[in-house]
């Protein structure tokens, strides 16, 4: 069967410049057009030469030399400004996420990023705030005030995508069972409305003709629920460090939530509620990396569950408990749990969902009633109003993986 030349030219993209003479052999050639050969060029950039070691800031700057994408010859980049104007030009923007990941991972790109002119030309990304978090301390002044930029376009982009969900699902959650006289749509009561009525069906029309409508009744409830909000702050949970700080600054400014967020690792439980108006100034309050101590940030976090029943405890972490407390910990959750609280692991919150955890200690709390979740943004709110309901979480676990 023939190839046809844009066939030859998309293979010839995908293998690189080492494939080239082999291509040239079909039908006539493979010759690539102007824009395609800038398209290489920043796909030769990242994919070529010693892909999984770092290079030089000089490097960046060179003119690449050829190479293949994953070859061993030739470890030079195009500038970084030009190379980030070519993956904008020619790559839609979910691509171009993918290739700024790698070059962090796989070319040293995090020292650049630390340039106001390059950090105010990439695509914002997850990843890429959970590279400027990870790095805050070794920012220079003049990068400050575009790192916080870069990490504020991610966090508002992801709260604008959820704030609504959140809301609807608190809101569906709580306690509705008293009605009221006052007539207002959006405080109708369908469910009962409908049951009250049954006996008006009418078959030739189709439908119910209510002679009795219920309304909910309106009232401003305050603190109804109790939520403390516990990030494991090792490296491995950067990413979830910023759904987590956004869920709590979410929840933060809901009148009928009390919300506490806090931070820790092994040595130390950092309270980061005052910042939860601003949910950047959290993030920056974290400190990224070291070992974990469960027992010792659940301990701290005991002070705020004031009222049992209506207090849920999510605690953001992958497990991997680093200190001598494991038992301890297990032995505190389950005193917690038989105390009336709830409570859920959140092993990690990426767009994946696909966490790395310690299934024998995850196993040990589920067991006692504390199910752990690796969980996408997205289904952060229904996880909540199945908590928040009393709903049974296998069965929401069950439903969550299938879809």
């Amino acid at each position: 069967m023939p190839i046809s030349p844009e066939q030859l030219q998309r293979w010839r993209l995908v293998l690189g410049k080492e494939s080239q003479e082999c291509l040239a052999t079909y039908g006539g050639g493979c010759t690539l057009s102007a824009e395609q050969t800038e398209m290489d060029e920043a796909l030769e950039a990242i994919y070529a030469g010693e892909s999984d070691q770092e290079i030089s800031r000089d490097e960046w700057s060179r003119k690449p030399d050829g190479g293949p994408h994953g070859s061993v010859k030739g470890r030079s980049m195009p500038r970084v400004a030009r190379w980030l104007g070519q993956i904008r030009t020619f790559f839609p923007k979910d691509v171009v996420v993918l290739l700024q990941h790698d070059a962090i991972e796989r070319r040293g790109l995090k020292e650049l990023l630390f340039e106001p002119e390059i950090m105010a030309n990439v695509e914002p990304s997850v990843d890429l705030a959970s590279a400027v978090l990870a790095l805050k301390e070794l920012v220079p002044d003049k990068a400050k005030a575009a790192a916080r930029d870069l990490v504020r376009c991610v966090v508002e982009e992801v709260r604008k995508r959820l704030e609504s969900q959140f809301v609807q699902a608190v809101r569906g959650s709580l306690d509705r069972n008293q009605h009221s006289p006052l007539a207002s749509m959006a405080n109708l009561d369908w469910p009962r409305t409908i049951r009250r009525n049954l006996k008006n069906y009418r078959p030739e029309l189709g439908t119910l003709v209510p002679e009795r409508i219920s309304f909910f009744q309106r009232r401003r409830r305050q603190n109804e629920w109790n939520v403390i909000i516990a990030m494991d702050q090792s490296g491995s949970m950067a990413s979830s460090l910023i759904y987590g700080g956004i869920m709590g600054a979410i929840l933060a400014s809901m009148p009928a939530v009390e919300t506490h967020v806090v931070a820790f690792n092994h040595d130390e439980v950092v309270d980061l509620t005052e910042h939860c108006s601003d949910p950047v100034d959290l993030l920056f309050g974290v400190q990224l990396g070291g070992a974990e101590d469960y027992w010792k940030a659940t301990s701290y976090c005991e002070r705020f569950m004031h009222t049992p029943a209506k207090t849920l405890y999510i605690l953001l972490a992958d497990l991997h408990d680093t200190s001598p407390n494991e038992k301890r910990f297990v032995s505190k959750m389950e005193f917690l749990l038989a105390s009336g609280i709830k409570a859920v692991t959140l092993l990690a919150i990426s767009d994946q969902g696909q966490p790395s955890y310690n299934a024998d200690l995850a196993g040990r709390l589920a067991k006692l009633g504390m199910p752990c979740f690796g969980c996408i943004p997205d289904r952060l709110p229904d996880l909540l109003a199945a908590v928040l309901k009393g709903a049974d979480l296998r069965q929401f676990a069950e439903s969550a993986r299938l879809k």
